[in-house]
């Protein structure tokens, strides 16, 4: 179970003498850069990643500090990151507090030069819509403390973080604001095609029950009229018998039509619990790894909204 740390991620560019720089820091400012002309932008993590680099598309070097397939809630920043946040122009963040490690690794760069994105701003966030059920004694709370910030899985909000990324970009590098606008307006567009495609084929199954292990969908589940009725946590080792009977109980309990993991989990205890309760477990994909090309957000929620039509017939 991906468990979440929440932190405040916001910049405090602490302007200081060299003496006062950390070593990733001063390491930076010695490093030669290889100097393109180009804006210099970071993102955090791969759905932010994904939207910034469509919207830039050519005209600005984008970089992604968190790896496809890393665990965004619990990363570690690393001196890398630090390097690439002092060396930077823009840094792009998804935040409600999602990226926990960003504060100090911010601070720690020392550039008061950076500009910050922030592309969930003016977005409400959905705080718990369903119960979460512990199997395990052990099992850490899910820290949403600015709300759930899975924001990106629903392409309607998508579309807001995507328009809050092209006005950062367009405030930081105006020489190339056609540029960003015009590759903005293309990506809204097909991000308007899918959200019509969503609903389109999940008005036919309406109230359409779900468990999921992660709690990663409230908004898409939010958006289409779907019923995320829980997100049992469960552990990926040390179970005892108590707690395969816990998520056994949990599950029976909502009675629901599906069961979701993500793609590339591999946990036997999931596996049993759809065996026993005769439900297929299937993928549901959260974005968080994948490949880099733009693209991938709409062949991955493409393929989610299949999943999602297969197990709410």
């Amino acid at each position: 179970m991906l468990s979440m740390t929440a932190g405040c991620s916001q910049s405090n560019p602490n302007q200081g003498t060299t003496s006062e720089q950390s070593p990733q820091a001063q390491e930076a400012a010695s490093t030669p850069q290889v100097q393109s002309g180009k804006t210099k932008v970071v993102t955090t993590f791969l759905p932010i990643y994904l939207f910034t680099k469509a919207v830039a598309g050519n005209v600005a070097d984008v970089e992604i500090l968190v790896p496809p397939g890393t665990e965004v809630h619990e990363y570690q920043a690393t001196p890398e990151n630090v390097k690439a946040i002092a060396t930077a122009n823009v840094l792009v963040k998804n935040g409600l507090g999602l990226e926990g490690f960003l504060e100090n690794t911010v601070k720690n760069a020392q550039n008061s030069k950076l500009a910050e994105i922030d592309a969930s701003i003016g977005i409400k966030p959905l705080n718990e819509i369903s119960p979460v059920v512990k199997t395990s004694q052990e099992e850490k709370d899910d820290e949403h403390t600015q709300g759930n910030p899975h924001v990106w899985l629903d392409p309607v909000l998508a579309k807001q973080e995507v328009t809050n990324i092209r006005d950062g970009l367009i405030a930081a590098d105006p020489a190339n604001k056609a540029t960003y606008e015009a590759n903005a307006a293309t990506y809204i567009k097909e991000l308007e095609s899918l959200n019509s495609e969503f609903q389109q084929t999940l008005q036919k199954t309406p109230s359409c029950t779900f468990i999921t292990f992660h709690d990663a969908f409230p908004y898409l589940a939010k958006r289409y009229n779907l019923k995320q009725v829980a997100v049992v946590q469960i552990p990926e080792d040390q179970l005892s018998p108590t707690d395969v009977q816990n998520a056994v109980n949990a599950v029976k309990k909502y009675k629901v039509k599906a069961l979701f993991s993500e793609p590339g989990v591999d946990n036997k205890l999931l596996s049993s619990l759809s065996k026993d309760l005769k439900l297929t477990l299937r993928p549901l994909d959260s974005l968080e790894t994948g490949k880099t090309d733009p693209q991938h957000y709409f062949e991955a929620m493409k393929a989610n909204l299949q999943t999602l039509q297969t197990a709410c017939k």
